[in-house]
């Protein structure tokens, strides 16, 4: 079985495509998985979370996310990572903080936290 470092290393490598499968992303995760991308409501279980993801993958392009640093220690994991995303005439950089937590090689947690207004500034072209 993978290390929850691994497992959230390669989730986050399959971002490096413009257009991630979903139903591919939802295997990292556990069915009683949360995803809690501040400062919006968490999404509980695989249908909300890939209600939540296909909606990302519908609206934006991905090009990459960079990670900066990342430590683990048991079951977290925790990385600063440099988010991109393509949206029509616009890119948007984003820095991010997430934090993982990962049983039995699937992802039961996933909380990442960034700033709003940096997202809408660039989303708004301004």
């Amino acid at each position: 079985m993978l290390s929850p470092e691994s497992v959230v290393t390669a989730f986050v490598a399959e971002f490096a495509a413009p257009h991630p499968d979903v139903e591919h992303l939802l295997g990292y995760f556990a069915p009683d998985a949360v995803y809690h991308n501040m400062p919006s409501h968490p999404a509980i279980g695989l249908d909300a979370i890939r209600q939540t993801l296909a909606g990302f993958v519908g609206r934006m392009e991905s090009a990459g996310w960079e990670v900066v640093n990342q430590l683990a220690a048991g079951d977290i994991v925790m990385n600063e990572r440099v988010d991109r995303f393509k949206v029509p005439g616009k890119e948007i950089v984003l820095p991010v903080a997430g934090v993982f937590r990962v049983r039995d090689g699937k992802i039961v947690e996933w909380r990442d936290y960034f700033d709003m207004a940096t997202w809408q500034k660039q989303a708004a072209g301004t």
